[in-house]
């Protein structure tokens, strides 16, 4: 596909690495395809494309006049049917429908039984200071820099994509239960996220499941009540007594 700003983010055309919408990605996945972009500046690789939309518009629409747009729309079905699907194909030299029976129809994949991916929402959150964002009373964890700032959430295809300005910073599988702190163990474990302190000592991995509720003893306390400091290239928590 081509790179529009509403699906292409970024694209760098020197490493071609590519940053994609996250409508797209949940959009793709939702449906089961892959989505790549072509390259910045190299109009050879989206020219047939372009000359596609040429072709319907001289061959199709001009010189003919519709009285309604259902009149349109069938002239236009009945023009595919008849001719473009037809007529042999300049480039690959077959019919474009007997080429799309015998290479295409049979990959393609069922849609019956699919929920539409009209489900997507995206939100806006503030990192509360558990560093977590609520979304359907559940709790997913961010990353306990950003407490206070600002995130974009995304939840569509069953996942839950937390974005701060361009740069994604968590992503969890969305929770179907009530009440829950979804922690990413993997996430908070790296070395762009620090290790967070529990007031009891119990390990953060315990606590991944456990009902959030402000009665709950063994929710995760707020980073408030770790001090970090920096020893040989990680950070562990200095002991403090805790109000």
């Amino acid at each position: 596909m081509d790179n529009p700003r509403a699906l292409v983010v970024r694209h760098d055309a020197a490493s071609r690495s590519v940053e994609f919408n996250d409508k797209l990605i949940a959009f793709a996945k939702h449906w089961g395809f892959r989505h790549r972009a072509c390259a910045p500046y190299r109009a050879r690789t989206k020219g047939k494309t372009e000359s596609g939309v040429g072709y319907v518009k001289k061959n199709a629409i001009a010189g003919h006049s519709f009285t309604s747009w259902e009149a349109f729309e069938a002239h236009l079905a009945r023009w595919e049917r008849e001719v473009a699907n037809a007529r042999i194909h300049g480039t690959t030299g077959e019919a474009p429908m007997a080429r799309f029976e015998r290479d295409e129809a049979h990959r393609l994949k069922p849609l019956s039984g699919r929920p539409s991916s009209g489900l997507l929402r995206e939100l806006s959150r503030i990192v509360g200071n558990d560093c977590a964002v609520e979304v359907d009373t559940n709790s997913y964890s961010v990353p306990w820099r950003l407490i206070g700032e600002r995130v974009a959430v995304t939840v569509a295809a069953g996942e839950v994509r937390i974005r701060h300005g361009m740069r994604e910073v968590a992503v969890h599988r969305q929770s179907q239960g009530r009440r829950l702190r979804i922690v990413d163990i993997a996430g908070r474990n790296s070395k762009q996220h620090a290790y967070q302190a529990d007031r009891d000592g119990t390990r953060l991995e315990d606590h991944a499941r456990l009902p959030y509720t402000p009665r709950n003893p063994h929710r995760l306390r707020a980073p408030q009540h770790a001090i970090f400091s920096r020893n040989a290239g990680h950070v562990r928590p200095r002991q403090q007594a805790l109000p």
